[in-house]
Order: C-alpha cells, then sequence, then structure tokens
C-alpha cells in the first residue's frame, strides 16, 4: 500500500482556498472516516498492555506488581516521546493542505529519523539504568526483580516504538488512517501468540512478555518503513533525513514535550503513592490505570481526527471550517465518554477475573474502576480539544496549561497519600483526586483557550 500516492492525487486538486462550511452529516463523515480507523490504531498500545497484563497477572501479584512499575517507567518515555506523532501530524497535515506533498513527506521523513536517533540512545539507557528507575518507583524484593527483566527486554523494542510513533504521525497527517489500522491489528496479533509462547511454552516469565512485545513493534516499524520509503522515492523525495528538518521537529515538539512531561509526571506520582499503599494497592491500580489508558486512547481516536484535520483545513486557510470541525467533535467527544462511561460502570463487576485471582486485588480493581466511570464524560472532552490544540499547532499554550495543572493536582495527591489508606478504599480516593481532580483541571485550561479563534493561525507554519 503506498498511502501518499493517493495524497498525490488529493492534493493535485486543491484549488482556491474555500471558506465553506459543509453541514453536519458532511462534518461527521470526514471525521469518522478518519477517527474510526484510528480508534483500532490508537488501541493497540494499550491492547499491548492488557494482553501483558491478562498473560502475566496469573503468575502472580509480585509479577503483576513489577509489571505495573516497569511499564508505568517504559509509557512515561514512549510518552515523552510522543510528540514524534503529535508534531509530524499537523505539520505534514498542513503541507498537505497546501498542496505542497514533497514537503509533506520530507517533514514525515525526518520526523522517522528523529525517532530512530532518540531510539537507540533511549533503548541503551533503559538498559542500563534498569535496576535504578525501578528503585527510584519504590519497588522492592521481588517486585524489583520482575519489574528489571520487563524493563531491559523491553528495550530491544523501544526504538521500533518511537519508529512507529513518528511513522504514524506521518499517514495521519496524509490523512491516511486506515493503515495504521491494519499494522496495529497485525502487530497485536503476533504480541499475544509471542508473549503466550515465551511466557508459558520458554517459561522466561516477565521477560518474555517484554521480549514478546519488542519482536512485534519491531515487526510494526519494518511495515511503516518500507511504507515510507516507497512513498518518498515515488513522489522524489530524498530518502537520507536532513539535520536542518531533524532540528526543526525537536524545535517544534519541544513545548509538546514538556506538555507530555506534566502528564506523565502527574501519572508517575499517582504511580509512587499506590506504591506507598502496599502491593495489593499498586497491583489494583496497574490494573485501572491499564483499562484508563485503553479507554483514554479510544477517545484519543477523535482527538486523532481532530489533529488531522485541523492541521490540513488551517494550512488550506479555512478557519470556519476549523472552527465548525471543532464544535462538532466536542460535541461527540462529550457524548462518547458519557458512554463508555456507562458501559465501564456495567462491565466493571465482570472484569476482575480476566485479570488476576487474587480476591483483594480484585474487589478494589472494580472499585476503581467505577470512580473511572464516573469520569469519562470529562476525559472525552479533554482529550478532544487536546487534539484540536495540537492540530493548530498551539504547543506552547499547551505546556504551560499542563503545568498549572499539575501543580493543582500534587496537593490532592500529598492528601491521598498521608491518609494511609490502602486497598480498596486507596484506590478509590486515588482515582477520584486523578479523575475528579486532574482531569477536570485539564478540562478548564483547554476550555478556556477555545473560548475564542485566537488559536487557529493559518499557513503552513503554526508559528
Amino acid at each position: 500500500m503506498d498511502s501518499a500516492s493517493g495524497s498525490s492525487a488529493a492534493a493535485s486538486k486543491l484549488g482556491p482556498v474555500t471558506t465553506t462550511v459543509p453541514d453536519r452529516r458532511q462534518l461527521g463523515r470526514s471525521i469518522l472516516r478518519l477517527a474510526v480507523p484510528a480508534f483500532g490504531a490508537l488501541i493497540a498500545e494499550p491492547l499491548f498492555l492488557l494482553a501483558d497484563s491478562a498473560i502475566v497477572g496469573h503468575l502472580g501479584v509480585n509479577e503483576l506488581a513489577g509489571l505495573g512499575l516497569a511499564s508505568t517507567v517504559l509509557q512515561t518515555a514512549v510518552g515523552l516521546m510522543v510528540f514524534l506523532a503529535y508534531s509530524t501530524t499537523p505539520a505534514v497535515a498542513r503541507f498537505l493542505g497546501a498542496g505542497r506533498l514533497q514537503d509533506a513527506l520530507a517533514a514525515g521523513r525526518d520526523g522517522v529519523g528523529l525517532a530512530l536517533l532518540l531510539g537507540v540512545v533511549l533503548s541503551v539507557a533503559g538498559w542500563i539504568f534498569a535496576p535504578a528507575l525501578a528503585a527510584g518507583m519504590g519497588a522492592e524484593g521481588q517486585v524489583h526483580q520482575f519489574a528489571v527483566d520487563y524493563l531491559r527486554f523491553s528495550m530491544p523494542g523501544l526504538t521500533a516504538m518511537l519508529v512507529v510513533l513518528a511513522a504514524t504521525g506521518v499517514l495521519r497527517g496524509l490523512q491516511d488512517t486506515r493503515t495504521p489500522l491494519v499494522v496495529a491489528a497485525a502487530g497485536f496479533g503476533a504480541n499475544i501468540v509471542l508473549n503466550y509462547l515465551l511466557v508459558y511454552g520458554a517459561g522466561l516469565s516477565v521477560a518474555g512478555s517484554a521480549l514478546g512485545t519488542s519482536i512485534a513493534q519491531w515487526g510494526m516499524a519494518a511495515v511503516y518503513l518500507a511504507i515510507i520509503y516507497r512513498s518518498s522515492r515515488s513522489n522524489a523525495v530524498a530518502l537520507r533525513p536532513t539535520w536542518r528538518g531533524i532540528r526543526a521537529t525537536a524545535r517544534v515538539g519541544s513545548w509538546l514535550m514538556l506538555r507530555t512531561a506534566s502528564l506523565r509526571f502527574a501519572i508517575l506520582a499517582t504511580v509512587l503513592v499506590a506504591t506507598s499503599q502496599g502491593a495489593v494497592s499498586l497491583a489494583a491500580h496497574q490494573l485501572v490505570m491499564t483499562v484508563f489508558t485503553f479507554l483514554a486512547f479510544a477517545l484519543d481516536a477523535l482527538a486523532i481526527a481532530a489533529q488531522a484535520l485541523i492541521g490540513k483545513e488551517l494550512g488550506a486557510g479555512n478557519r470556519a471550517l476549523a472552527h465548525a470541525l471543532t464544535r462538532t467533535m466536542i460535541r461527540w467527544g462529550v457524548a462518547f465518554g458519557v458512554l463508555t462511561g456507562v458501559l465501564l460502570a456495567a462491565a466493571a463487576p465482570f472484569l476482575d477475573w480476566i485479570f488476576t485471582s487474587d480476591q483483594a486485588v480484585q474487589a478494589a480493581f472494580t472499585a476503581g474502576l467505577w470512580v473511572l466511570a464516573a469520569a469519562q464524560p470529562v476525559c472525552g472532552y479533554v482529550f478532544v480539544l487536546d487534539g484540536v490544540l495540537i492540530g493548530a499547532g498551539d504547543a506552547r499554550y499547551l505546556a504551560i496549561a499542563g503545568v498549572v495543572n499539575l501543580v493543582l493536582y500534587l496537593p490532592l495527591l500529598v492528601l491521598v497519600s498521608t491518609a494511609g489508606l490502602t486497598g480498596l478504599a486507596g484506590i478509590v480516593w486515588l482515582w477520584a483526586a486523578f479523575g475528579g481532580g486532574y482531569m477536570a483541571a485539564r478540562g478548564l485550561t483547554l476550555g478556556w483557550r477555545v473560548r475564542n479563534d485566537r488559536w487557529m493561525v493559518t499557513g503552513v507554519a503554526a508559528d
């Protein structure tokens, strides 16, 4: 599949900028065309973690707790690098909207080059410092050893994860979310088979789960690299990344990294509080956070559509359509949050046995899911607006707002930590602080930004 070929034909037909705004039905079709396939691709990473948790969870509480700590560190590293996708998508989309396909592909190529460079550095550092990272998260004894095993055997796949991020951003910017769906589905299937064989068949325990995921991630990265190679060659774009382009991607992504760092710090701080509450609370928190991540990526399907569509329309100078898309996606985000909240609340009592056989962990897990279900409408609102502003290139505001949100959230965590709660009660109050405090603060700051059109900057560059 050569996704850029179709985009090239579309770009060549771009005429004068239009300010015509389609009706709601047409807007809905445009959003769904990107959001529905993006849903499957977005949930690939949390599905990988869900599979890992389900397979490792039956080995024991210590194994699951170790996986929880290690996966939090790994997700933090990958999460901080998400700017590889979030800066590439709007950059490529703006060039596409302006009818400059070769520049769009060059921007994507440079993003992938930066991903390879960062991936190698982080993989080596992660292998060396895995014991210190696990200890820094509060792990001891067997939990520490299992965390180190998972971290180290995940490092070969870390570079591949970053390549997948950047390459997915390229295709999203080209208005193609179907190809990432196909790649993600194949990768998820391979991940389940590999993990089961390596954990139980080869007896590699937690290390086997990490190794299986690494192999699956490299398979996905290889497919993306082949697609970008063919697209670049067919459109006469040089294959070698340029240092100028790599530096430009890094510079644009610096604000997004700060925005993401504040989010990851909030999640890390939440894990530290869960760790202080004991192994049962930590294991239950890991499971609730896994479900939260799964639902967040599902809600983020609309945000990905927002990034691609808003970037393209602002690149074409069509502010009226960008504004209409924003209003529509806000409505959809809240409605989808209500739907997922209702479904999660109904399903919560029946999900515990899938991940663990420990009754104490099961009870705390179910209670945490009910709190998460109540926060889903706010989550839907937050993720959609986050995508809209990323697509508009409003990275500076997102970074500043992220720091403000973190400052507001940390006192709530201190209150939960000093209350001396454990088990079910600890998880309930911890997730009440996260869902009712942190996510609500994000909703307020994002809503404040879109109260007018100042964030809508048209043209190829958003700054």
